[in-house]
């Protein structure tokens, strides 16, 4: 069948959770036997998010081909078990720059280079791209911001002209907020309407509305709301707060959200959706009874969406485990020598963060060497598995100056450094080591038992790399490289093996953990935490 466009806008307020309702279409979609993927256009002007503060848009994902993108891509993959690549996540800035190169090219022949046909032809042409693969049956299409925005109209046009070039290949969801007054006591669906009536002003009619409450919205103040914004009774949604972000696809299910679509695109030959695997996560979830307490060091853990694909990651693992998470975030500029004992003997397992800069680094020092001396289930990721490094030789090396070049560039012992080839770029981008590689195992070692093959392939998002310089002294100290890139050599994992668990990974395993085919290393780690948790509350007789 010919691809069909589904776009998902946005009104009221930011952060109603556009990406979950989009990526539990797409999984409801899947589940049905349908080619199904995702993009998001953000509306900012930078080129992607890759050098952006984890305070202005939290974790920066990165896709099998090396892209830094939106957070939410993390949650389409997590949903779907389907891989995202470049043409998944646009931002302004990409837009704008490829305009730009092709007016330098002189692809317009001299004409007078406008947001109306060009920049909203090339918005148009990235939104068609993944259409014309072939490879796909629905195309979910996400514009970040909120209707009323500036920085959203050129989206906005855009979709306008594919609704009418499309035709009935292509629908809107438009996602709302009903808020209540606790004064009043009362839903008010008054923003609603506003919101699409600025969104039918800039000429695009929404075919489903979904109402973002956190309060059950009455049938009758339903059939009150598709009345003012000339939408059918039937496709006006309400998507009520849960306990978990995965429990949204059965809920959407419910009130026939996907069977809406279906209908309005002209699909009438669609079998049910296979959730079984899904629900049974979900089982999983709501019965486990025994918890396990894990401590995350790091600096930007008052965020709750920095370390998003980590702790998803974990909640997943646990769950697959039979065990609730209880995830204690730790900042690694209030723990030192002093305190580490008081701050991390209540956990059963410690993950070392991934970050870049110095701001935080000898907190995690501190809680390395007190779950290393004290045989804590520890794993380090990226910056975290450098960290086990340097701590590793200051404090059983002896080598006192150890440390990374990005933290001291003049230290003498550079056991983590930036590789000959790498010196002489000076572009941020330019020095990264983004995307998918293959990563060779030692046979026997505690990575290759947590993911039962000897090569694996995991993507990376890092600058500095582990010395190998150094790598024979490491060896024979009892730190052990068990994973290495076969192209370059260059150390990806490294283990204790005298230890209960503990690993570091230069790679960001967290990036390829999904509801249904969660990643092996984190089972792991989490089973080591919950065999240390029974082994320490088991009674001495």
């Amino acid at each position: 069948m010919e691809p069909k466009y589904i776009f998902v806008t946005g009104g009221v307020v930011s952060s109603l959770g556009k990406g979950i309702i989009s990526a539990s279409l797409a999984c409801l979609l899947k589940a049905r036997g349908y080619r199904v993927t995702i993009q998001k256009f953000d509306p900012y002007i930078n080129i992607d998010p890759g050098t952006l503060n984890p305070y202005e848009h939290g974790e920066c994902y990165v896709t099998t081909d090396g892209r830094e993108t939106d957070l939410d891509l993390g949650h389409y993959e997590r949903f779907t078990n389907v891989r995202t690549t470049k043409a998944n996540n646009i931002t302004t800035g990409r837009i704008y720059q490829n305009v730009i190169d092709k007016e330098r090219r002189g692809d317009f022949l001299g004409k007078t280079v406008q947001i109306v046909p060009h920049i909203t032809d090339e918005i148009k042409r990235n939104i068609k791209l993944l259409g014309n693969t072939g490879n796909y049956d629905f195309i979910i299409t996400e514009i970040g911001g909120t209707v009323g925005d500036i920085e959203s109209l050129p989206f906005l046009e855009a979709v306008r002209q594919l609704r009418w070039e499309l035709e009935d290949n292509s629908l809107c969801i438009h996602l709302t907020y009903v808020p209540y007054l606790h004064a009043a006591k009362e839903l008010k669906t008054k923003p609603t309407q506003h919101s699409v009536k600025k969104l039918q002003e800039l000429g695009i009619q929404p075919d489903v509305l979904i109402l973002r409450t956190e309060h059950d919205i009455p049938t009758s103040m339903r059939r009150k709301i598709a009345q003012f914004c000339n939408v059918s009774a039937d496709a006006v949604i309400q998507s009520i707060d849960l306990p978990s972000i995965y429990e949204v696809p059965v809920a959407m299910h419910n009130q026939h959200l996907d069977d809406i679509i279906l209908r309005k695109t002209g699909v009438t030959d669609a079998d049910e959706p296979h959730m079984a695997p899904w629900l049974a996560f979900l089982d999983k979830m709501h019965n486990a009874t025994e918890t396990v307490r894990i401590g995350l060091v790091g600096k930007y853990v008052e965020l709750q969406d920095a370390y998003k694909s980590i702790n998803e990651s974990l909640l997943q693992a646990a769950t697959y485990c039979d065990h609730r998470l209880d995830l204690v975030f730790i900042h690694s500029e209030k723990i030192n020598d002093s305190n580490a004992e008081e701050i991390l003997s209540g956990m059963y397992g410690v993950i070392i963060a991934p970050g870049f800069g110095q701001r935080g680094i000898e907190g995690k020092f501190s809680a390395l060497k007190w779950c290393r001396e004290h045989d804590i289930p520890t794993f380090g990721i990226c910056l975290g598995m450098q960290c086990m490094v340097i701590e590793f030789a200051r404090n059983v090396l002896g080598l006192k100056d150890a440390n990374s070049t990005e933290m001291n560039p003049s230290t003498a012992a550079n056991v983590i450094d930036l590789m000959e080839e790498q010196k002489s770029i000076s572009n941020l981008g330019g020095t990264m080591r983004l995307g998918a590689y293959e990563c060779r195992l030692t046979p026997g070692s505690l990575a290759a038992k947590a993911y039962g093959s000897d090569s694996v392939s995991e993507r990376h998002r890092h600058r500095f790399e582990f010395n190998s310089d150094y790598r024979v002294d490491f060896e024979k100290a009892g730190m052990a490289c068990v994973g290495e890139n076969p192209d370059t050599h260059l150390v990806e994992i490294v283990e204790i093996p005298g230890k209960r668990w503990f690993l570091g990974t230069q790679y960001h395993p967290e990036y390829t953990s999904t509801v249904l085919s969660p990643s092996p290393l984190f089972i792991s780690f989490m089973r080591a935490a919950i065999a240390y948790a029974t082994e320490k509350t088991t009674p001495v007789h």
